[in-house]
């Protein structure tokens, strides 16, 4: 019996000493699984779908989609689906100049599924047309620098800092101490830089005056009737309309999309809610 046993106790020993492992050849297992399935359509798509969701800290995912789409000579157009409220400055204007060297190319017509604020606003302002639903929420064009002073709740908790900076400057920023005036000139004249290039890039993109940057920007955020008028956005509509127009643009009777594996759309969706929560101490951004 005790044989028996062991023979029966054998396989759950294995797996509970060996449980990481495990999970990690079944990850491995799923990706090769989905990476097969995926194979076949992508090899004759001509359409594809970019997705610009969630908060913008860096510009990976958007470039390894268009890196795809570029390696499938028989893509004829792309549909870059947008719902963000925007993010970090540097990795929007990466998106930016990727989506319009792709625009180029192929034509690119951007949805709005629910926002197209402030850095996401500066990803897709360079597609061929811009549609958004009725319901969207649009533009936030301005630039923000938060932060906190914690002076106050330090002494009262009788915390000290100690810190030896080289530079007139390089404490700018900190959180233990008000700026003081010097600093907060140099925040001024540098979120200032930031703001004219985010104005000047946008009336490029959409055909604007820069001189009547108080209608469209000055983080204003406006409907999708109201940025239709402002010449924000080209239509609004659905996304079978998106579609539709991206079909004509691009010349495709029959549309064969070029997805995402169900995986990796699935990590991306934990990725996007982890996000959430460090966006929220997030301190240099596009507003």
């Amino acid at each position: 019996m005790k044989k028996i046993a062991s023979i029966l106790i054998a396989p759950f020993a294995f797996i509970t000493k060996y449980f990481k492992a495990c999970v990690f050849l079944l990850i491995v297992v799923l990706i090769l699984i989905s990476t097969k399935n995926q194979e076949q359509p992508n090899k004759d798509a001509n359409l594809a779908k970019i997705y610009l969701q969630g908060p913008i800290l860096d510009s990976a995912s958007i470039y390894e989609q268009i890196k795809k789409i570029n390696q499938n000579p028989k893509i004829k157009g792309a549909l870059l689906l947008i719902n963000s409220p925007g993010g970090a400055i540097s990795a929007s204007v990466e998106i930016s100049d990727m989506i319009k060297d792709l625009n180029l190319k192929i034509p690119v017509v951007a949805y709005v599924q629910g926002t197209m604020a402030s850095g996401s606003y500066y990803g897709g302002m360079y597609a061929t047309k811009i549609y958004a639903n009725r319901g969207a929420m649009i533009g936030s064009i301005g630039v923000i620098f938060n932060g906190v002073n914690l002076a106050e709740l330090m002494d009262k908790i009788g915390i000290k800092t100690q810190t030896l900076a080289m530079g007139a400057y390089k404490e700018i920023g900190t959180p233990t101490r008000k700026w003081n005036p010097k600093e907060e000139a140099f925040l001024k004249e540098l979120l200032q830089e930031e703001y004219k290039m985010f104005i000047d890039d946008v009336a490029d993109a959409r055909n604007l005056n820069a001189k009547n940057y108080q209608q469209f920007a000055e983080g204003k955020v406006f409907s999708a009737r109201n940025a239709k008028k402002l010449g924000l956005i080209d239509e609004i509509g659905t996304l079978d309309d998106a579609i539709a127009t991206l079909q004509d643009l691009a010349q495709v009777e029959n549309p064969i999309w070029l997805e995402k594996s169900k995986f990796d759309a699935y990590l991306e969706k934990i990725i996007n809610s982890s996000t959430q929560i460090i966006l929220q101490n997030f301190t240099y951004k596009l507003q």
